[in-house]
């Protein structure tokens, strides 16, 4: 097993911003008019996975807009605007098989976002607010032929969702469990839970440290 490298949090980022701006394995789709990759690098989606107390949202942040100070458009969704209803995600309490099973609705990101993305050319940004627990009334918006979309939240792998490139936030048990707000504790044995069951990503980030993280790869 590769042994994780220690990098400065500088050159993390840049490492994340090489590998995202170099994406190039989808072809424009025939619908769009366009059918050979030869007219552009593609469209493609990144999983930034991580647990709320990663900040993973931030990172996407970060990278989509050093990507796109390099010419190419970059978005990033957040997981928490693609949650089910409180009466569904809450049926059953706040609890940690809830939280992994019932929380965020993944069918629907796999569908609006990923799928929409390359099959129909455009994509939903947000469909659920959590806050007002109110639909989001986002409208689905055109992509750019090279458009890549950075998709950022907790339990991203292990859900048959088909991205280009997958990183991971990784805390440990005691820094999550640090790191969580007590209201959220909940979601810990969760996160943990789907973890060991989820695989390992393309690129795996040590993250207990920010200031000196390790990366995997």
């Amino acid at each position: 097993m590769p042994a994780f490298t220690p990098i400065t949090a500088a050159a993390l980022l840049d490492t994340l911003v090489e590998r995202v701006a170099a994406l190039s394995v989808r072809a424009v789709g025939a619908g769009d008019g366009v059918d050979s990759a030869e007219h552009g690098p593609g469209r493609a989606v990144v999983a930034i996975d991580g647990a709320d107390a990663a900040d993973p949202v931030e990172m996407a942040r970060m990278v989509a807009e050093r990507v796109r100070a390099r010419g190419r458009p970059c978005a990033v969704v957040a997981v928490h605007d693609f949650v089910r209803p409180a009466s569904l995600r809450l049926e059953f309490g706040r609890d940690a098989e809830s939280y992994r099973e019932a929380w965020f609705d993944y069918a629907a990101l796999d569908r609006e976002v990923l799928r929409g993305l390359r099959e129909r050319g455009r994509w939903l940004p947000a469909l659920w607010d959590e806050r007002t627990d109110r639909s989001a009334r986002a409208a689905t918006v055109s992509a750019e032929p090279d458009l890549v979309v950075l998709v950022a939240g907790p339990m991203l792998l292990g859900r048959g969702l088909d991205f280009d490139l997958t990183v991971e936030l990784r805390l440990s048990e005691g820094a999550l469990r640090r790191a969580t707000d007590p209201a959220e504790s909940f979601t810990v044995e969760a996160l943990l839970a789907h973890r060991r069951a989820a695989g390992d990503p393309d690129l795996l980030v040590a993250w207990d440290h920010r200031d000196r993280p390790a990366i995997r790869q």
